[in-house]
């Protein structure tokens, strides 16, 4: 028993054992405080009048519903984020290649009718397991240039892309947006951010403004 305790090997179990357990609590540390400073920042913009949060995954899913006022143009806001399992140092570099970075999915549900069908997504997301888009087969679509990155412009109509460039012209950083889908069958904005501290409430706000002006009669 003594020899087994003094030897190399033991030592390194230990230390291996230990540097797991930090990491996760660090992980668990790190993820609760990237899901807090989010959803912080989009209590901040929706402003809602009730809200809701749960956890759908351990440390690596929240899920939020956020109601608003009844006199605004968005009646609800869903958000999802899904985090890097930080706390798991072993399945981590795994995790990134799979998944690469943190995602953030926001639903906007829209009260009035919206004059079109219309995409901004990122060319790099849409070639790297990016979303399918349903209707693509009967949208335009152009590639444009957002700030330094390439972007996809699919839209139903010249009125719908006015909208869209008018967004772009008006915020001329995407930052973390990959993703805006305007869903006029569903009523619905799709938005997909990656989720980094500091900045999902300067990106997002512009949206619900944006609907606004584009759901006005």
């Amino acid at each position: 028993m003594n020899d087994i305790v003094t030897t190399p090997l033991f030592f390194l179990f230990i230390a291996f054992s230990f540097l797991l357990t930090f990491g996760y609590f660090w992980g668990r540390r790190r993820n609760r405080g990237i899901f807090l400073s989010v959803f912080n920042a989009l209590v901040e913009v929706a402003k809602p009048v009730d809200q809701k949060f749960t956890t759908i995954g351990g440390v690596v899913g929240y899920h939020a519903n956020l109601y608003l006022k009844k006199d605004s143009p968005v009646s609800q806001i869903d958000a999802t984020i899904t985090l890097l399992p930080r706390h798991s140092w072993l399945y981590l570099p795994i995790s990134i290649i799979i998944m690469r970075y943190d995602r953030l999915f926001v639903t906007l549900y829209i009260k009035p009718k919206m004059p079109g069908e219309g995409h901004i997504i990122e060319k790099a997301y849409a070639g790297f397991r990016g979303p399918k888009i349903k209707n693509a087969d009967r949208l335009q679509k152009e590639t444009i240039k957002w700030n330094s990155k390439e972007y996809f412009f699919y839209y139903e109509s010249m009125k719908v892309r006015d909208y869209l460039t008018r967004f772009i012209d008006e915020n001329p950083d995407p930052g973390i947006i990959r993703h805006i889908a305007l869903v006029p069958d569903q009523r619905k904005c799709f938005v997909f951010m990656i989720p980094r501290r500091e900045q999902v409430g300067k990106f997002f706000a512009p949206i619900p403004r944006w609907i606004s002006l584009l759901v006005k009669k």
